[in-house]
């Protein structure tokens, strides 16, 4: 195992492990070593039985050839030899090529007729890689003058505008799954559950002292009730955590103790309290709230009642 072929193949193997196990058990986003750290143990176990097999490999072939007489020895070395000596044999024919130079033994064909103080120059030819790339930046040049400069394609300014336009789109979607840029304007209601139960645990941690943990209320009001102070809704809720409540009686803001995407997730779980049944329910404060954007339905006792006086008859008649 002493080999740089050796050395080549467990890194390939040990690419290949990582890539395919990480395709194989990740199922989302996050990936299966980050999710399930325990599988860099069975990683390492797989390429410490690879590392092993490669050893035992090595180890059979050594014993194997003291195993020979001293003239087969000598033709499996002389193999070895010529396998190495043909190693990359295309690869190496192609980079000599590339080259376009003389052998050492032919460099007298080209030896200009000037001699600078013994010292004589070569008339070699340029690398046909590098005639070639010069060739295709005249290509390129030609296509280029023609297309911008004859045919007045987009400007330098154009290609800058739209790629700024662009990268403003880009943003703007961006910012809609950016939990931590979210702000009043762009706060949703949350319905994952991972969020409403880090929700939970905020507000377990920060607001049970004045809502009780069944929000039914203390020294702050009742959140299981359809009454709020500043409003309700995901943005009213979001903005007086956020911002805090009303001035020398309200709770204080919390937006210097809480990251966006917090207040966000704890709002949400406020907002799952109501309707509920709390042991110790506070009196409501401040006016029921209604959604602007429900839309509103007539209601029987909302109903504007009609009755044609005329069409009436009395028993009488």
């Amino acid at each position: 195992m002493r080999t740089i072929a050796s050395f080549l193949r467990i890194l390939g193997f040990s690419i290949f492990g990582y890539f395919f196990l990480d395709y194989v058990g990740t199922t989302g986003d996050t990936s299966i070593f980050l999710e399930k750290p325990w599988m860099w143990i069975l990683f390492g176990v797989i390429m410490l039985f690879y590392i092993a097999a490669e050893i035992c490999v090595a180890a059979l072939k050594s014993i194997l050839y003291k195993t020979l007489s001293p003239e087969a020895k000598a033709r499996y070395d002389k193999n070895i030899a010529t396998e190495k000596e043909n190693q990359f044999k295309w690869l190496k024919e192609k980079y000599k090529k590339s080259l376009d130079s003389k052998a050492l033994a032919e460099e007298h064909e080209i030896i200009l007729d000037h001699n600078y103080d013994g010292i004589k120059e070569l008339d070699n030819n340029l690398p046909p890689w590098w005639v070639y790339m010069f060739y295709g930046t005249i290509v390129f040049a030609v296509i280029y003058l023609v297309r911008f400069e004859v045919l007045n394609d987009y400007s330098q300014v154009e290609e800058y505008e739209i790629a700024v336009a662009q990268a403003q789109l880009e943003i703007e979607e961006w910012k809609k799954t950016a939990k931590n840029l979210v702000d009043i304007n762009t706060v949703t209601f949350l319905t994952d559950a991972s969020d409403l139960k880090a929700g939970q645990s905020i507000f377990n941690d920060n607001c049970v002292a004045c809502h009780k943990s069944d929000g039914g209320g203390g020294i702050g009001p009742n959140l299981t009730d359809p009454n709020w102070i500043l409003g309700g809704g995901i943005k009213n809720v979001f903005s007086t955590i956020s911002e805090g409540g009303r001035d020398g009686k309200g709770m204080i803001s919390w937006k210097t103790e809480l990251k966006p995407a917090e207040m966000a997730q704890v709002a949400s779980y406020v907002l799952t309290l109501q309707g509920t049944t709390p042991a110790e329910p506070k009196a409501p404060e401040g006016d029921i709230w209604i959604d602007p954007d429900m839309p509103t339905e007539a209601t029987p006792e909302t109903q504007e009642i009609t009755i044609d006086t005329t069409a009436i008859k009395t028993i009488n008649e």
